[in-house]
């Protein structure tokens, strides 16, 4: 008779503690940081991109018009081959196009173009100066504008970290813009459990409450390898100071830790048209990662395209597989093609 209370309990405090995670998950997206009340976006100075190590190549911009900001110009990479097949590389939420600098020079010297865009709020692209501008929904339409501005049709897409957050919705809607798809470390985040909820607002409160986000020391404590100072710099470069943190610091607020959260409606749908997506799709992931928290056997259980794929699982690295084992990712997006 005594478990029948104990499992009541269990339960109410379940529903409390879900209720909690509801109100934060809605106050956390409406919650305004606004950085500057006099300029719709920031752009970061070009003096803080020269003698970056690795990364000599030629940037380029794309404009695209926001509905709220106005025009928003986009930076983005173009090397190898005009005529090459393309090979889209979409970074994530510490990174920016830098972090490909030495999978570029490998892919196209096997013939492809490579296409490498910084989001909105990262890298030389533009950064609203209202931290709230960032939702999941301007992401993807940022996104999408911007593949459509640049005209990508049939693409490699290399889907990183948010890179997949961002680009999966994008493939749904636009299959015509990619012919498969490399998932590297990423999701497609749902609200699953109060468990998930948890680690959502630590992520959050790592992210927010400090007063100097350290973007490079963030990637840094999550390679395997050292990261010497020429890398740690080059990280660093696109955020002379936090008022250009926005995206970097906003994005984890957009992660659905409750089914209140406008996100989760919208992934929830991704998913459900991943489970149609019969593209080649390939998942790679450091195996501390695939054990302990992005597991890809959820997007092979889900997408038939996943099915019968050369996917891998890599030691000794750590979350930033693109800074940890650049040769390698290279090689293997190169024989996943010519497959």
């Amino acid at each position: 008779m005594r478990k029948i209370p104990i499992i009541l309990l269990v339960l109410l405090v379940g529903v409390l503690l879900l209720f909690a995670f509801n109100h934060y998950d809605v106050q956390s997206a409406g919650d305004a940081v606004a950085v500057d009340p006099y300029s719709p976006v920031l752009r970061t100075p070009d003096a803080r991109f020269v003698s970056l190590n690795d990364f000599t190549y030629e940037p380029r911009y794309v404009e695209i018009r926001d509905s709220d900001l106005g025009a928003l110009r986009v930076h983005y990479l173009d090397e190898g081959p005009a005529d090459g097949q393309v090979i889209l590389l979409l970074h994530g939420q510490a990174t920016w196009s830098y972090s490909y600098r030495k999978m570029i020079p490998l892919l196209t010297a096997a013939g492809y173009r490579v296409v490498v865009p910084d989001l909105i709020g990262f890298g030389r692209s533009d950064k609203p100066a209202d931290w709230n501008a960032h939702t999941y929904q301007n992401q993807i339409d940022w996104l999408t504008a911007t593949l459509e501005a640049l005209n990508i049709r049939n693409s490699t897409g290399f889907l990183f970290d948010w890179g997949g957050y961002f680009g999966l919705p994008v493939a749904v809607e636009h299959p015509d813009i990619f012919s498969q798809l490399i998932l590297v470390t990423t999701i497609v985040p749902r609200a699953n459990s109060i468990l998930s909820a948890v680690w959502v607002a630590g992520w959050r409160r790592y992210t927010l409450k400090q007063d100097v986000f350290p973007i490079s020391s963030m990637v840094s404590d999550m390679t395997f390898k050292d990261l010497d100072a020429d890398t740690l710099k080059g990280l660093d470069a696109p955020y002379p100071t936090e008022s250009y943190k926005g995206g970097p610091r906003r994005l984890p607020m957009l992660i659905p830790a409750t089914m209140l959260n406008p996100a989760d409606a919208l992934n929830r749908e991704v998913w459900e048209k991943l489970g149609n997506w019969t593209k080649p799709t390939l998942t790679l992931v450091s195996q501390t990662i695939a054990e302990n928290s992005l597991d890809p056997k959820e997007f092979h259980d889900q997408i038939p395209g996943t099915l019968g794929q050369p996917h891998e699982t890599y030691p000794d690295t750590g979350f930033f597989l693109i800074e940890d084992n650049p040769e390698v990712l290279a090689k293997k997006t190169i024989e996943f093609i010519e497959r």
